[in-house]
């Protein structure tokens, strides 16, 4: 039976370790803990002689103090500095958690503005950046205000389209889908729609045989994907936010943890999530280290 004084100790112990926790998970972490994570990968249909090279940008949740206009800027400096030949931005610029002062989306949308790369800068939106506007959820069309500060940032965004890009002469097709939940029931009112992406319209709009990646904030639509799409490229999760020795108690997923973190290859078709940069819900991350994504196309070296 345990003594009186043990049980002090323990529940001491508790205190000091959930302490440590604590202060792990929403300071050390979220803050100090930013990472390159690369891939290196030849996917099915893309040729073994076409090197891209692509950094992933997602989930900055803009803020006060997690993600400010300062962090946002050495996020876009380590981005920069990475050789990409396009930098893909893929949602999720805006922090809806109660813990937080918003950013003015003009602040990280000029940070973001000086991301360079060859081939460009490209962007889809992400749930919060719909669930913020409830403006743009009612009219259930055209871009919510984030949208708008990335286009007036000279970043293109993407919704349900494809455009035709080369490297050196050698053709591939950037598709960007709408975002799948961007229509959450608000107090009172429902819109008749859930998402406002269109897989089928988007990949119409492919018109060669040149390989094809796909920007789509949410891994969910993943086992839609045809084998036709060379990658698909998410965010969203986060990697759980909390991932305990690789259990993530929350994903939000239709799937749960099957597209929580990482490459994932399904019927020779191939995802990469990105745990992304900002924090969700509470700003808290524990085992799922903020990151920027660097992929390497057309290469068989291992990550």
């Amino acid at each position: 039976m345990i003594t009186r004084r043990a049980f002090l100790r323990l529940l001491g112990s508790a205190a000091v370790l959930g302490s440590a926790a604590s202060v792990y998970g929403v300071i050390i972490e979220p803050f100090f803990h930013l990472r390159v994570k690369h891939y290196a990968l030849t996917p099915p249909h893309w040729p073994k002689d076409f090197p891209l090279r692509i950094a992933i940008v997602t989930d900055i949740h803009a803020c006060e103090p997690w993600m400010n206009e300062e962090r946002v800027k050495n996020i876009v400096a380590m981005a920069n500095d990475l050789g990409a030949d396009c930098i893909l931005l893929l949602g999720d610029y805006i922090a809806t958690h109660k813990f937080q002062v918003n950013l003015p989306a003009q602040a990280w949308a000029k940070a973001l503005a000086q991301l360079k790369a060859p081939l460009g800068v490209h962007s889809v939106l992400g749930n919060h950046d719909w669930w913020s506007d409830g403006d743009a959820m009612r009219r259930g069309e055209g871009l919510p205000a984030a949208g708008k500060a990335l286009q007036d940032a000279g970043i293109r965004v993407y919704q349900n389209e494809s455009i035709r890009l080369e490297k050196h002469g050698q053709p591939f097709w950037l598709a960007g889908l709408g975002d799948q939940i961007a229509f959450i029931p608000l107090r009172g009112w429902r819109h008749p729609k859930y998402g406002i992406d269109d897989l089928q319209g988007t990949l119409a709009q492919v018109t060669s045989d040149d390989p094809i990646l796909l920007m789509a904030h949410e891994p969910d639509v993943f086992p839609r994907v045809p084998e036709r799409v060379s990658l698909t490229l998410s965010g969203h999760t986060h990697g759980g936010q909390i991932s305990l020795f690789g259990w993530t108690p929350v994903v939000p997923s239709r799937y749960g943890s099957r597209y929580a973190y990482g490459h994932k290859i399904e019927e020779g078709r191939n995802l990469i999530v990105s745990s992304g940069l900002g924090c969700s819900g509470i700003p808290v991350r524990i085992g799922a280290a903020p990151e920027i994504v660097l992929i390497d196309l057309g290469s068989a070296r291992g990550a």
